[in-house]
């Protein structure tokens, strides 16, 4: 037993060390993650190296930003479920990637997303992203040159009815789609010249008809469409038969290069979405809201500490130096996952306090009664954590299921405040039986082992009641 709670306390150390850390010291930590840029773009995913901010994220209403409410256009056979589950998929994958890594993308009833950008102002880029259909043909032009940024006609998703009433100079048969692509090989790199262009790579199915064609049509021109406007137009020299190719020329910088490989990676809307409000919340509330959260959150803190240490005496130090703890793994835990904090969350990360407190209130009490039943303190020390256990376990049980419960409720109806709310208060009780059983306990198990009969001849230190130093 001695043994193992010297290991626990040595872990227990670590822990505090590296928790401490996280908040105080480290402003970043280091992942790695696929990113659309290399100098061998095809590579990209398995060779890009990301940095990810680990500082605290603040929502919407703490921040400012904007708050943008899509509607999907068309019939019901169009707007169902399943494609509006793909849109906020596609939508979050794009404004994420586009940096805004503390967005919120929800659904709201049958055809409305949510999309929230906590600290962006000038959200014109992520709202492009957003809206765009990123659709990528390879057209045959029959011989002709296209210039770039001409608007074309082609045969994709045509009949063969509407092909014909139309005249050759208005339709360019189509040859590959993006559909055809493999998402996870698409990048952007540099030349030898320093410009910029986009890397594609086939599927299989993709690689043997674009073999297929451009074996039959050397020295013809192969226009690059992105959303029916010419984007590239170039000569196929020589037969693609390993299911590569690139988009470049045509003024394409490297922000546009960026933008067109994130439209393709992270593939096409399937409806139309138009936004319906757009609305701005301003920074200073957010910061005046943040300033008395803070203050609340302190004054509650230490209105608690004190009356640990007052009421319980020492027991009640050791609990409150373990709810300090408690607080800095908490803020540790927000940034590693990374949780967006608002004010609701913030609500719940206070009520995950108060019933880490109460964890130890309810072992404390047994720990009276047992000490006066008589018992030794060392049986009193044991029996009032595994006595406790009972009743500590039920209440948190039920307000995980509660947390899953309303987790599940905002998720369905878009509402990230019950969602917020949820996630810190499902995240600090689970953090808070940690800390009341095993750090505490730790805590009081070593004291007892340093100090026991000193304990047991100055009673009033522990608990108020009279004890024997066994």
């Amino acid at each position: 037993m001695q043994r193992r709670d010297w290991i626990l306390l040595g872990l227990i150390t670590l822990l505090v060390a590296a928790v401490l850390w996280l908040d105080l010291a480290s402003p970043a930590v280091a992942f790695w993650r696929p990113v659309p840029e290399n100098p061998d773009p095809v590579k990209a995913a398995e060779q890009a190296r990301a940095i990810r901010s680990t500082t605290l994220r603040l929502g919407l209403d703490l921040q400012g930003g904007m708050q943008v409410i899509l509607e999907a256009r068309g019939g019901t056979d169009v707007v169902t479920p399943g494609n509006m589950d793909t849109a906020r998929n596609v939508i979050n994958d794009r404004v994420n990637a586009l940096g805004v890594t503390e967005a919120v993308v929800q659904r709201q009833g049958g055809r409305r997303l949510v999309v929230e950008l906590p600290g962006i102002f000038d959200p014109q880029e992520a709202l492009g992203a957003m809206q765009r259909a990123g659709f990528l043909e390879f057209v045959d032009t029959g011989g002709e040159f296209l210039a770039d940024g001409t608007r074309v006609t082609t045969t994709y998703g045509l009949t063969a009815e509407q092909v014909a009433a139309i005249t050759r100079t208005q339709v360019y048969p189509t040859v590959v789609t993006g559909a055809d692509l493999d998402p996870s090989r698409i990048g952007v790199g540099t030349d030898q010249l320093g410009s910029p262009y986009v890397a594609l790579a086939f599927n299989a199915e993709g690689t043997k008809r674009f073999a297929s064609w451009t074996s039959a049509h050397v020295r013809d021109y192969l226009a690059i469409v992105l959303d029916k406007k010419v984007v590239s137009c170039p000569v196929i020299r020589e037969p693609i038969t390993d299911g590569q190719a690139s988009i470049s020329g045509g003024g394409i910088d490297r922000r546009e290069a960026q933008r067109i490989a994130l439209l393709l990676s992270y593939g096409a809307l399937p409806v139309e979405l138009e936004v319906v409000e757009n609305r701005t919340v301003g920074p200073t509330l957010g910061q005046d809201s943040v300033n008395k959260s803070v203050a609340a959150g302190v004054i509650g803190l230490c209105t608690v500490l004190f009356f640990m240490v007052l009421y319980y005496r020492l027991p009640g130090t050791v609990s409150s130096l373990a709810l300090c703890i408690y607080t800095a793994l908490i803020f540790a835990i927000y940034r590693l996952i990374p949780v967006t904090l608002t004010l609701p969350g913030i609500a719940g990360l206070l009520l995950s306090i108060g019933m880490a407190v109460d964890a130890n209130i309810l072992i404390f009490e047994r720990m009276k009664e047992e000490l006066r039943a008589g018992k030794s303190l060392r049986v009193a020390l044991e029996a009032g954590f595994d006595r406790a256990w009972t009743s500590i376990w039920d209440s948190n049980l039920s307000t995980l299921l509660t947390c899953a419960i309303l987790f599940a409720f905002g998720l369905s109806l878009g509402a990230s405040i019950v969602k917020g709310f949820a996630v810190t208060l499902f995240i600090g009780v689970i953090v808070s039986m940690f800390s009341a059983i095993t750090v505490t306990r730790t805590f009081l198990r070593l004291l007892y082992m340093a100090a026991g009969r000193w304990l047991g001849r100055h009673s009033r230190l522990l608990l108020g009641v009279a004890v024997e130093g066994r």
